[in-house]
């Protein structure tokens, strides 16, 4: 494995994913209030510009979800980000962390409205709300948490949600979740490798070890503390790698003989060793990391 600059192109563009942004945009005829969830690690690159342009005229909540693996001290710079343009909130990936706030901030968003529906003699009104978001940002995990029902296939890779549904949470709001959609070209690599490394596009579209060294760098480069702890290198070890010709490729190496992912007679094992770096990133293993700061 060579190392290089060169751009990873990553083209992921179904032809269900323009179907989807159809049946969106006619869908927000229906609701009043837009969920826009993002990934609270790469907000940025999780935030699918198509879908910031269809919802603009929408009362809209943001959430970072899975701010349970990002760095705390970022998110709440996020968080200031965000506000700015939206009511946003933190979510968890796997907590109810932030739930019951989503629900009374839609009441919050709705109040004038409601009042109004009243004074016409309107006396129940229901809510109806829009979650959107980008593949495997965790859109049917978060509305399972809210309607605390498991009625929705979930599954930690993208792409399972198939079609829209619409589920009562209380006496006044019904969810309405969408498949996920990505946008048919992404403004950057950056952005593209930053979705591959959160296993927003599926692992299957692109090469494992690409994409593992490609994160190597970047974990090099700004966590080098979290991979030290998480695989027990010592400062004199990554000094040694300093030195190498390709130092990431050395890295990776140096973690696949102290996590035994070697072949028979002792190479490494390039695809299982890529598989654990990218699943200790993703399951938080090697602590909060966020990838994108403001």
């Amino acid at each position: 494995m060579q190392e290089n600059n060169k751009n990873i192109n990553i083209n992921w563009y179904p032809g269900h994913m323009a179907k989807t942004k159809r049946e969106i945009e006619e869908d927000l005829k229906l609701v009043d209030v837009v969920v826009e969830l993002l990934d609270a690690r790469i907000p940025i690159s999780s935030r699918n510009p198509e879908i910031v342009k269809l919802t603009k005229n929408k009362k809209k909540i943001i959430l970072l979800n899975k701010s349970d693996l990002s760095n705390e001290i970022i998110n709440k710079k996020w968080l200031e980000v965000f506000s700015k343009e939206a009511p946003t909130l933190l979510t968890d990936a796997n907590s109810e962390k932030g739930i019951e706030k989503i629900t009374k901030k839609v009441d919050f968003l709705m109040e004038d409205e409601i009042r109004k529906q009243k004074e016409r003699g309107r006396i129940k009104k229901t809510i109806r709300v829009m979650i959107v978001g980008i593949p495997n940002v965790g859109k049917s995990s978060l509305i399972n948490r809210i309607s605390k029902k498991s009625k929705l296939e979930v599954a930690n890779r993208p792409g399972v949600t198939k079609s829209k549904q619409w589920i009562r949470i209380n006496n006044n709001q019904e969810l309405l979740d969408t498949p996920g959609v990505l946008w048919p070209k992404f403004q950057s690599n950056e952005i593209a490798l930053n979705l591959a490394f959160t296993g927003t596009i599926k692992d299957d579209i692109l090469e494992t070890t690409e994409i593992a060294y490609e994160l190597l760098k970047v974990l090099c480069n700004k966590h080098k503390i979290n991979l030290m702890e998480r695989y027990k290198i010592t400062e004199d070890e990554f000094t040694k790698l300093e030195k190498e010709t390709n130092k990431i490729y050395s890295l990776m190496q140096l973690i696949a003989k102290k996590r035994g992912a070697l072949k028979p007679g002792g190479d490494i094992d390039e695809e299982r060793i890529s598989r654990i770096i990218l699943d200790d990133f993703r399951s938080c293993k090697l602590g909060r990391i966020s990838l994108e700061e403001p």
